[in-house]
């Protein structure tokens, strides 16, 4: 029998006893819907519960390799806050006969707090669906939700990243401030190496024309700078662009335009060997650090075109490695290490757990290296205006 001969009973009645008499479906009896009615197979024979492990596993395998561009801005919190000491400089006195030296201070201590919420989305399958679908239709279902959780991460990242406004966490009943970038708030940074600040230093800053240079790059960096973020000092500085920016910092020259360096193409973007006029670079950076998008480098920056990055706005970071705690968003996992990650959750019938199921992540961010990132927002405008998906 086909679909063209099939009586004229009802496409379900007959695809329900096709696939009855082929062993696929259990319990069918009269329309009464037992507990084993479920599909067992996709429509090419794969099955169901195996791929439910295959799923678990593609989970697991996701939260233990995160983005590498992630790993490289954040690190791993689980406790709602932190305790940071902002450090006070001591000078050595001259001593005296009978003076006792005065000893060396903490700073004031500020607490960093990170937020925390659920998020979710299921995918639902119906019989139908499970009868009439392939397993790569299925595993397609399985890959738009783990891109669903990357994009969950790179958003929440984004947000603390690109919104210059603090916000607030209610834990055990407290507001605790949730804090961004240097952004005007107050707070005193800490004097480094006699430069010092004041409560209306920001890391929200415009270019004040209408197309990057390369003398903005020059402030991002001084900006980074001054509070320690350095090469020297073990840090990766990374300038986050959209192609858009990338486009006109590609064509940097040291000399033409106040650029101090010239762009060097990775070669993962193509092209030969480099070869200035003046003999003064040879080669290509090979590639990044592992950061992927990464188009070349300008004198201290590896620059990374990211298409999370607005149009219009740049952002120059220090990293101190992969989920190092000197990178500067904090990315909050619950307490409890079973509850950490993308968790993959079975529906209610469990012995066919991949019917009804859904998809789980708890986390949070917040900024404890409030010097360790600049944001600029390439505009004639004076004011900082936090992007609209960031908001």
């Amino acid at each position: 029998m086909n679909l063209l001969t099939m009586p004229r009973r009802g496409l379900g009645a007959f695809v329900l006893e096709e696939m009855e008499e082929l062993g696929l479906l259990k319990g069918y009896d009269k329309g009464t819907n037992e507990f084993a009615d479920v599909i067992t197979q996709s429509v090419d024979g794969a099955d169901l519960n195996a791929m439910w492990r295959e799923f678990q596993r593609a989970t697991a395998m996701l939260n233990s390799q995160r983005d590498p561009l992630v790993n490289r801005l954040t690190f791993d919190v689980t406790d709602p806050t932190e305790r940071v000491l902002l450090p006070v400089s001591e000078d050595f006195e001259q001593a005296t006969e009978f003076g006792e030296p005065k000893g060396i201070r903490l700073g004031t201590p500020f607490i960093a707090g990170y937020d925390f919420a659920w998020y979710d989305i299921a995918i639902r399958y119906t019989w139908m669906f499970l009868a009439e679908s392939t397993s790569e239709q299925i595993r397609a279902l399985n890959a738009e939700a783990l891109e669903a959780d990357n994009r969950l991460v790179f958003t929440k990242v984004f947000k603390a990243i690109f919104n210059k406004v603090n916000s607030s966490a209610t834990i055990n009943g407290q507001n605790v401030n949730v804090y961004r970038f240097y952004n005007a708030d107050g707070t005193v940074p800490p004097s480094y190496k006699g430069t010092t600040f004041t409560g209306s230093h920001t890391h929200y800053i415009t270019s004040g024309a209408a197309t990057i240079d390369a003398g903005d790059l020059k402030d991002l960096e001084d900006h980074l700078y001054h509070h320690g973020f350095r090469m020297s000092l073990g840090y990766s500085l990374v300038l986050l662009v959209n192609r858009q920016e990338g486009a006109t910092i590609r064509t940097f020259v040291a000399g033409a335009g106040g650029a101090l360096y010239t762009f060097i193409p990775s070669q993962d973007v193509g092209g030969g060997v480099m070869l200035p006029a003046n003999g003064g670079i040879i080669g290509r950076p090979t590639g990044s650090p592992g950061i992927p998008g990464m188009i070349g480098t300008y004198g201290p920056f590896l620059i990374v075109e990211e298409d999370y990055v607005p149009a219009g706005y740049v952002v120059a970071l220090a990293s101190g490695g992969d989920r190092n705690i000197g990178n500067p968003v904090g990315i909050r996992q619950h307490a409890r290490p079973e509850l950490r990650g993308l968790r993959l959750m079975p529906g209610p019938g469990r012995d066919y757990p991949l019917t009804d199921s859904f998809y789980q992540h708890g986390l949070g961010t917040g900024i404890r290296q409030r010097g360790a990132g600049v944001v600029m927002q390439i505009t004639v405008s004076g004011t900082y205006t936090t992007p609209a998906a960031y908001v």
